[in-house]
């Protein structure tokens, strides 16, 4: 298994939420034993042009992170109850994210981020550096499909249409 770098995240949220399928995301739980799962489904959401991305309507408080340099997690609470997992991809100042849909065991965003603890407390985690949160590769090509985005019904119609969301093939 090799760790993901900085460069393996500075590319654009569609070409991150490609590579990020098959990937594996770690977690070190605070007992210490490590969690690996094999991510199944990933989105993109591609900067303020993007209207179902949350930096859409420019920099907040909340948006701030996407931000960042490649690299860094996005968690952010949905409908009062289901933390989610982004990736932040791309280059400092342009807001671009991939959203962990699923993995093995937890398919569903709110589900696997109950199975591997994540919470708002890991916002903002370095994604290279975290030996609470990272991600890694072990170098196999999968097959995946490609489909419109879940869940963004006040999107405009072009983006809604757009695919940039990813599923493992099984």
């Amino acid at each position: 298994m090799r760790r993901l770098t900085a460069e393996d995240y500075a590319v654009d949220a569609v070409t991150g939420a490609k590579m990020l399928v098959g990937a594996w995301l770690c977690r070190r739980l605070e007992a210490g034993s490590v969690v690996r799962r094999r991510i199944t489904e990933t989105e993109a959401y591609c900067g303020e042009e993007d209207t179902a991305c949350h930096a859409h309507k420019g920099r907040t408080a909340r948006t701030d992170v996407m931000y960042s340099p490649g690299g860094c997690a996005y968690v952010y609470l949905c409908y009062g109850m289901h933390e989610m997992l982004n990736v932040v991809t791309g280059p400092e100042g342009h807001p671009e994210a991939v959203l962990i849909r699923g993995v093995e065991c937890a398919e569903g965003p709110g589900r696997l981020t109950k199975l591997l603890k994540i919470d708002r407390s890991l916002n903002r985690e370095d994604l290279v550096s975290s030996n609470r949160l990272w991600l890694e590769s072990d170098g196999s090509r999968v097959k995946f499909t490609a489909a419109p985005r879940i869940g963004i019904a006040y999107a405009s119609k072009r983006d809604q249409s757009r695919k940039w969301r990813f599923t493992l093939c099984r």
